[in-house]
């Protein structure tokens, strides 16, 4: 078997690795919308740095946002300044982040072994599923991978690679910059615990210059996190806003070491990665673990610290989330480029074996299949095709396409087990981005609903936004009102109600199990159905009596979309 995978192999080139890798990444940009939950949170807010000119604190639609540091959405705001269009903007530090992390891993892999183990490790980086959802999503978790791995890089160009003090130097303040990204950049120092064991009669011998000079790492990481901490706490203590205040607090201790410690949603029990998340989202790899971990173990028996220094390091980071009670899929990103770079020196050997290669290539027999019978049931059962006729006409014809095109390629080069999963995940992420998805925009953004309220509502008229995600503002055609993101249902639908009949020309756009508290649902329009509920329109003569003669209590956030 290893034969016919021979070419794949054979490869070093870098160049054709990033071609390679910007044509899978790259596939479908510009070409759908930014979808819940997260990607319209942040490209709302890069959308308001722009329009705004304050880039320091975090805005959506006028309310600030506390949950995350602004470095992912300064990434986005400057693709939005460079392009003009959020709609190619919103993608671009996601991409980028996992081009450099797949050069990075390359290079790694060629410093350890030889160029082809750096070509394989970053080609089996690229197609780890999670890397390539994360990389191809507009979330945090690509852009503090790069950063976690440009650490790890670092360290191990400094501990295996004797390439001198600097590179210990850029491990540190590479964390730092992932902290100041999202707060688990300090990931990127676990591979130094390993360290203390692989390298002990180094440390033991060292110096009191080199502790001097180690000493120096984390003033780097620091310094790395004061390119931001440091005018965003001057700007707070001066202003002395307790809105600054609380997001200070909340950015510096509650979305990090009470997160962490003392988790208040996404509570899954300890093993959750070990069965729920990597076996299905670090595929293919997670198939040939059972041999990977025999051929771990040699090499840990013959003191190999390549090995021991990434495999300690992976295993950290699992165990680091695993600790804490607050747990999501994406978390143990940070673990892809150590894992692949574990997979490449090994993944010939493996061929050879029968079983390895019969798992790869049954998997692209069961994603042929599984796109085919997708496929039948869309165009065959009258009830799912009902649900899909926003997918437009034949909404079965992409899965056709995309479950024939994977058992042709199987077909093709059975006996290349490697080539053909890597191909078929190539293809399958072409069609679903360049097909597929664009489908699917319609009916994951609430385009549709905010252009029936632009005209709806009479120019002039008020619109107030009740029960409101960030993608309606987004998508917002005319200036809107809105109450704080995380008010009750019951407080919002009270307050809106007191606001709308405060005044003459108001209208209220809510979500239906909060407008049906205080408004009629007969007298209410019914403008469509996104993200599992109905959105429904209000004039004052929905109002029902019981919430009536109710006075406003705050005066809610104004939000202007561009022109």
């Amino acid at each position: 078997m290893v034969a016919s995978d021979r070419f794949l192999l054979d490869q070093r080139s870098l160049g054709w690795l990033l071609l390679i890798a910007l044509v899978v990444l790259g596939a479908g940009l510009g070409l759908r919308d930014p979808w819940p939950a997260d990607e319209p949170r942040f490209a709302l807010v890069a959308k308001e740095m722009v329009e705004s000119g304050q880039w320091l604190f975090p805005m959506r639609g006028g309310e600030i946002y506390p949950d995350k540091p602004p470095m992912f959405m300064w990434g986005i705001a400057i693709g939005y300044l460079l392009t003009g269009s959020i709609k190619v903007a919103f993608l671009l530090p996601s991409l980028l982040a996992g081009l450099l992390t797949i050069a990075l891993v390359w290079d790694l892999g060629r410093r350890l072994w030889s160029a082809q183990v750096g070509f394989m490790a970053g080609l089996l980086l690229l197609f780890t599923v999670q890397f390539t959802l994360q990389a191809k999503t507009a979330q945090i978790d690509a852009l503090v991978t790069f950063f976690i791995t440009l650490g790890v890089y670092g360290f191990i160009r400094f501990l295996l690679c004797e390439g001198g003090w600097r590179w210990y130097w850029l491990g540190w303040f590479a964390a730092g910059l992932g902290v100041i990204t999202k707060g688990v950049g300090v990931l990127a120092l676990l591979v130094l615990l390993p360290a203390l064991w692989t390298h002990r009669a180094q440390i033991r011998a060292a110096p009191l210059s080199a502790w001097l000079k180690a000493l120096l790492g984390p003033l780097a990481m620091a310094l790395a996190m004061s390119l931001w901490l440091v005018p965003m706490l001057e700007a707070v203590t001066r202003s002395g806003d307790p809105l600054l205040l609380a997001y200070r607090d909340n950015i510096l201790l509650r979305q990090t070491v009470t997160r962490y410690t003392s988790a208040w949603h996404h509570v899954k029990p300890f093993w959750y990665y070990l069965t729920s998340v990597i076996p299905p989202f670090w595929l293919p790899l997670s198939l040939l673990l059972p041999w990977l971990v025999v051929a771990w173990r040699r090499a840990i028996r013959a003191q190999d610290r390549r090995i021991l220094l990434l495999l300690g390091y992976l295993m950290l980071v699992v165990l680091f989330f695993s600790c804490s009670p607050g747990k999501r899929g994406v978390y143990i990103t940070p673990g892809t480029p150590a894992l692949a770079l574990l997979t490449a020196p090994f993944i010939g050997t493996l061929l050879v074996r029968v079983w390895p290669g019969r798992l790869l290539a049954g998997l692209g027999w069961l994603l042929g299949g599984v796109g085919l019978v997708g496929a039948l049931v869309l165009a065959f059962s009258d009830r799912v095709a009902s649900r899909l006729g926003e997918l437009g006409p034949d909404p079965w014809l992409p899965l056709l396409v995309l479950g024939g095109s994977l058992l042709l390629i199987n077909a093709w080069l059975r006996r290349a087990p490697l080539t053909a999963i890597l191909c078929s995940l190539a293809v399958g992420w072409l069609i679903y981005s360049c097909w597929i998805s664009v489908r699917l925009n319609e009916v994951r953004t609430p385009q549709a609903v905010m252009a029936l309220a632009a005209q709806k509502v009479p120019a002039g008229d008020e619109l107030l936004l009740a029960g409101f995600k960030e993608q309606h503002l987004l998508f917002s055609l005319q200036p809107v009102k809105h109450y704080p993101y995380l008010m009750g249902d019951g407080e919002q639908a009270r307050e809106a109600a007191a606001w709308i009949e405060a005044a003459p020309g108001r209208w209220v756009l809510g979500s239906a199990d909060l407008m049906v508290r205080c408004f009629d649902p007969a007298k209410m329009e019914n403008l469509g159905n996104r993200h599992r509920t109905d959105w429904l329109l209000a004039g004052p003569q929905a109002l029902k009596p019981a919430c009536r003669g109710l006075s406003p209590t705050m005066v809610p956030f104004s939000y202007t979309p561009s022109s």
